[in-house]
C-alpha cells in the first residue's frame, strides 16, 4: 500500500498494510505529490546515515558494547544493525518523539541515548519523518518496544535502525549513562555488535573526530534547490538556506502563506540574490558553527539588506555574522523540557532543544544596557531569550536591522507548542519591512 493509499485508507486497513512499506520516493518526487513538497509524508529513507564505520543488517539480537572516550563501558544486547560505528555520546530527555528525534539532521554523527525507560511504543512512520532517513550514528535505550501499539505504525523500531543500518543496544543502565555524560559532558563514543573487548573498541573512538571543529552541514543539505509552496494564497516568498533543516519548519513558514525556496548549505548572497527574496531562513543543523564558513560569509553579506530568522544552528550562525563567537556546551540542550525565559515581558516558554553549542554574548561588542551589546557593524543586539537552567543564550534580536533568531525548536518535533509563534513573528517582521519599502 503506498503512502498515499494508507492515507485514504481506514485505522484497520492501514494497520494490516505492510510495516515496510514501497521505497521511499525522491525528494522531487515528493515535491511534486505533495502540496508541501519534501517536508510531506513519505516512506522512510533506510540509506545508511553516514556515521562512522559501516553497519550491516542484523535481524538477531546480540551482544552489544558501547565504550566512551573516558574508558566507562556499558554492556548489552543489539537491537539494530551489525557493525561498529562511532560518533559524539549525548542524551535526549523526551518522554516522546524518538521518531523525530532519530531523523533530524542535527544529530548527525551522534550516538543518542534516550532518558525514557521504555522507547518505540508507537513505532516509526512516514509523516513523523523529519528528513529522508535515520541521522543518528548510533542508538541506546533501556528497552526497546518489542511491537509498536498504534495504528499509525508502519515499522517497528528495531526493524527500522537494522534497516537503516544504524548500531542500536538496549539493557543497559542509561541514568548512570545520562549522569555521567552530565558531569563529564558528551565526549567522543563508540558502539560495537563486533568488537565487545573494551580496549578494542576503546581504541578506535580514541581515533574518531570529536564535534568541535566538525563541519556537518554539508553532509546533511539537500544537493539541489527545490520549493515548498504556501498554503494558500502566497504572501511572501523567503530563501531558506538548508544546513541540516527538519521538514517540519517548512511547513510551518508554509502554514503562513510562505513560499519557501529550500537551498543548498553553500549558497552563495548573490544566488539569494537572485531569488528576489522577501526573507531569508537560516535552519538548523549539526556540527560546530564556526566552521560553515559559506553560511556565515553569505549571512552577513546579506544583513540589513533582506529580514532573516535563525533557528538553532541557523541562530549560531546569525550570531558569528554578527561579530560573535560561539562555544561548545558541556552536555549542550536535548529535550523538549526546556524552560526558557523571554525577555521582552518575562514569560517561561516550556521549549524543544538540540543544539551542542551556543553564542557568547560578551563577543557581540560592548556592553550598552543589560543584555544589549553593540555589535562593530549592526548596531546594538539584544539577547532576547536565556535558558533558565544555565543562563544560555537562546535568541538575539537586532534592533537597528530585521533579524532575529532563537536556539531552540518553535516548530516542536518533538516538544510543546509555546514557541510556534515565532514563525508569525517572521511574516509581521516581513510585512513591516515590505511596508517600508512600499
Amino acid at each position: 500500500m503506498s503512502v498515499h493509499e494508507r492515507a485514504a485508507a481506514s485505522p484497520h486497513e492501514r494497520a494490516a498494510a505492510s510495516p515496510h512499506g514501497p521505497a521511499a520516493a525522491s525528494p522531487h518526487e515528493r515535491a511534486a505529490a505533495s502540496p508541501h513538497g519534501p517536508a510531506a509524508a513519505s516512506a522512510p529513507d533506510l540509506t545508511p546515515a553516514g556515521a562512522q564505520g559501516q553497519a550491516t543488517p542484523n535481524p538477531h539480537s546480540g551482544p552489544a558494547l558501547l565504550v566512551l572516550e573516558d574508558g566507562t563501558h556499558f554492556r548489552g544486547r543489539s537491537i539494530g544493525a551489525a557493525g561498529t560505528v562511532t560518533g559524539e555520546a549525548v542524551f535526549n530527555t523526551g518522554m516522546a518523539g524518538y521518531q523525530e528525534v532519530l531523523t533530524d539532521p542535527s544529530y548527525r554523527r551522534q550516538i543518542v541515548a534516550m532518558t525514557a525507560p521504555h522507547v518505540g511504543n508507537y513505532g516509526l512512520n512516514a509523516h513523523d519523518m523529519e528528513s529522508d532517513r535515520i541521522q543518528v550514528a548510533g542508538y541506546v535505550v533501556k528497552e526497546a518496544a518489542r511491537r509498536p501499539s498504534s495504528w499509525r505504525a508502519e515499522q517497528d523500531l528495531r526493524t527500522a535502525l537494522t534497516a537503516a543500518e544504524v548500531v542500536g543496544i538496549e539493557g543497559i543502565d542509561t541514568r548512570r549513562l545520562t549522569r555521567h555524560l552530565r558531569e563529564r559532558g558528551a565526549m567522543r563514543a563508540g558502539l560495537s555488535t563486533e568488537h565487545l573487548d573494551v580496549d578494542v573498541l576503546l581504541a578506535e573512538v580514541l581515533d574518531a573526530p570529536g564535534m568541535a571543529g566538525l563541519e556537518l552541514a554539508s553532509e546533511v543539505t539537500t544537493p539541489q534547490p527545490y520549493v515548498v509552496p504556501a498554503v494558500g494564497q502566497r504572501r511572501f516568498r523567503v530563501a531558506a538556506i538548508d544546513f541540516g533543516m527538519k521538514r517540519s519548519i517548512a511547513r510551518y513558514l508554509a502554514a503562513q502563506g510562505v513560499e519557501v525556496h529550500v537551498l543548498p548549505s553553500t549558497t552563495t548572497a548573490e544566488q539569494v540574490r537572485a531569488l528576489e527574496p522577501d526573507g531569508l531562513f537560516l535552519s538548523n543543523g549539526p556540527g560546530d558553527p564556526s566552521t560553515v564558513a559559506a553560511g556565515i560569509t553569505t549571512t552577513a553579506a546579506l544583513l540589513g539588506e533582506i529580514p532573516t530568522f535563525g533557528i538553532c544552528l541557523g541562530s549560531q550562525l546569525l550570531g558569528h555574522a554578527l561579530g560573535a563567537d560561539t562555544y561548545k556546551l558541556t552536555f549542550g540542550h536535548r529535550g523538549v523540557n526546556q524552560p526558557v525565559l523571554r525577555r521582552a515581558d518575562g514569560v517561561v516558554e516550556i521549549t524543544s532543544h538540540n543544539h551542542g553549542f551556543a553564542v557568547r554574548a560578551s563577543s557581540l561588542g560592548e556592553q550598552v544596557e543589560e543584555h544589549v551589546f553593540a555589535t562593530a557593524d549592526h548596531g546594538d543586539v539584544e539577547v532576547s531569550h536565556v535558558n533558565l537552567n544555565d543562563d544560555v543564550v537562546e535568541g538575539l534580536t537586532a534592533r537597528e536591522i530585521p533579524a532575529f533568531s532563537v536556539q531552540y525548536h518553535p516548530e516542536s518535533a518533538p516538544g510543546p507548542s509555546d514557541a510556534r509563534y515565532l514563525f508569525g513573528r517572521f511574516v509581521e517582521l516581513l510585512e513591516r519591512t515590505q511596508g517600508d519599502t512600499v
